[in-house]
């Protein structure tokens, strides 16, 4: 039996069970009468989600048919999905899944901060594939939060660097740097072309950096890997540093990021550093 054969039956299982449990009162609707079951029948599941009730139920049967992410989506809106859920129901019907942008804003726990504090004094970040920073120990604020963010924006580390004059960048060799992780980025888009929270992000640092502007036309693409890179800081000085990807269960396109010294003198440097930065700040 071939993967599709074996998947529709547990898609149409998936479905019907999910929508077993979700009332009419749930989604705003009145109860009626004779309902054999407490859930929603399938034309309303159909009518709900804006699809015919034929389709609805052919894919409700696993018959093969074909299933776009806009109708999937509206379906598990319907059926109340969770992200998991939502995954799940993806898979199943063999349509390419995309996390949905509150997936990507996801909120860091206190066990994720605890990790990433502990690596003191390493630099570690909690990225999201657009670089947005989730979360962040002390060294590597100390190392780029050098301005303010605005309250109603996320930091963001392609922002930063892109909107640095040159020499106030803490990022060196930006020549070489920047474009890999411009070719990131897209690697990335390519899961979220036209979704608006995306396109505004490239719009809005297209405009603010022509450098970045042109970097993004490339059309270079790449994905994560180990690089060293060289910082500079105000009281450190020269900084090389490897860093290094983790991937993070239940995060999906999340990673943590940490920066190991590349040599002797950096690490006496970031030392130095974590040093100077509990003097100015003891408790924290």
């Amino acid at each position: 039996m071939g993967t599709t054969q074996r998947r529709r039956p547990e898609l149409a299982a998936f479905l019907r069970n999910r929508r077993a449990r979700v009332t009419p009162q749930d989604v705003g609707m009145p109860p009626g009468f004779r309902r054999r079951t407490p859930g929603l029948r399938r034309e309303e599941v159909a009518q709900l989600s804006g699809v015919g009730i034929t389709w609805y139920t052919w894919l409700e049967q696993g018959r093969p048919i074909n299933a776009s992410a806009q109708v999937l989506d509206a379906v598990a809106r319907t059926l109340r999905l969770d992200p998991p859920e939502r995954e799940h129901l993806y898979h199943l019907a063999e349509v390419p899944y995309t996390p949905t942008p509150e997936a990507l804003a996801q909120k860091i726990g206190p066990e994720v901060q605890g990790i990433i504090d502990a690596l003191d004094p390493r630099p570690a970040v909690v990225y999201n594939s657009r670089y947005d920073i989730l979360a962040a120990n002390r060294v590597y604020r100390d190392l780029f939060f050098t301005k303010p963010v605005p309250a109603d924006r996320t930091p963001n580390a392609l922002w930063r660097l892109f909107t640095y004059s040159e020499e106030d960048c803490p990022l060196m060799f930006r020549e070489t740097e920047l474009p890999v992780m411009v070719a990131t980025l897209r690697a990335a888009y390519g899961l979220h072309a036209g979704e608006p929270v995306w396109e505004d992000f490239i719009r809005r640092l297209s405009a603010a950096s022509p450098l970045f502007a042109r970097l993004w036309e490339s059309g270079d693409v790449a994905e994560p890997g180990r690089r060293v890179k060289v910082f500079r800081h105000a009281e450190a000085g020269e900084l090389r540093m490897t860093s290094l990807s983790l991937s993070v269960n239940g995060m999906p396109e999340c990673r943590i990021v940490v920066y190991t010294p590349d040599d002797e003198e950096t690490e006496r440097r970031t030392a130095a550093l974590r040093e100077s930065a509990n003097m100015k700040d003891p408790v924290s």
